[in-house]
């Protein structure tokens, strides 16, 4: 590898290692919303060079995380209760389509893959220890989006699922915003409902299972404004 070629694939590193530290404060609430976010901040908060943060806001601007405004710069996207209604109505369109597709294509290794990633998710306590919230918390999130995203895995379009990701992403900023200031409780019928769609899944039930997972996001949103999270 020459040095112009190292120098790029470090810089690529440092880029890829800044948009993950950032997008993780501003998806847990440590960067809050509307925050300006100058590069001379991020830098000593980090210890990353401005080019590489630089790429990084672009990328999480492209988003929706992050938002440009002019010569002002960069700052965390604002949050608004009455603005999340629009990416959950977004978010159910997209994932039931998702989720149809995924059934009609769904197979044996489709059907394993579901049932481990529910087992995983269903062993997380639901009521978590205020000492151990933090870390409990940040497994049940990492194992409930990729108990979601497994429902959705085989829709056959990667374009598709990268949206999705992208609203589920816009769901855990909400969801950690509610609770910076409350006791980490989780609804005690969401366990239910993933099972529920789960079953309906397995059993090739697509209405049935586009149902509860519409259900499923909109009592949770109905919840946010009283900190109830799924």
């Amino acid at each position: 590898m020459s040095g112009t070629d190292s120098k790029t694939f470090e810089q690529l590193k440092l880029s890829e290692q800044a948009y993950e530290l950032i997008r993780e404060d501003v998806l847990t609430g440590q960067l809050f919303p509307s925050e300006k976010l100058s590069l001379d901040g991020l830098f000593k908060r980090y210890g990353i060079g401005k080019i590489p943060l630089r790429e990084a806001m672009n990328r999480l601007s492209s988003e929706g995380l992050i938002e440009r405004k002019g010569r002002r710069g960069f700052f965390v996207k604002s949050v608004s209760m009455t603005d999340l209604a629009e990416p959950v109505k977004t978010r159910v369109w997209l994932e039931t389509l998702a989720l149809r597709e995924s059934i009609a294509n769904g197979d044996k290794a489709w059907d394993e893959e579901l049932v481990i990633s529910h087992y995983h998710l269903s062993r997380i306590q639901i009521k978590v220890p205020q000492d151990e919230g933090d870390k409990i918390s940040k497994e049940w999130e990492t194992l409930h989006c990729a108990f979601h995203l497994a429902l959705l895995s085989r829709c056959g379009s990667q374009q598709l699922l990268s949206f999705c990701r992208n609203l589920m992403d816009q769901a855990v900023r909400y969801r950690n915003l509610s609770l910076n200031s409350t006791p980490r409780v989780r609804r005690e019928e969401a366990a239910a409902e993933h099972e529920a769609i789960l079953h309906a899944a397995l059993e090739r039930k697509a209405d049935q299972a586009c149902e509860l997972l519409k259900q499923h996001y909109q009592t949770t949103l109905d919840g946010l404004n009283n900190v109830i999270i799924d």
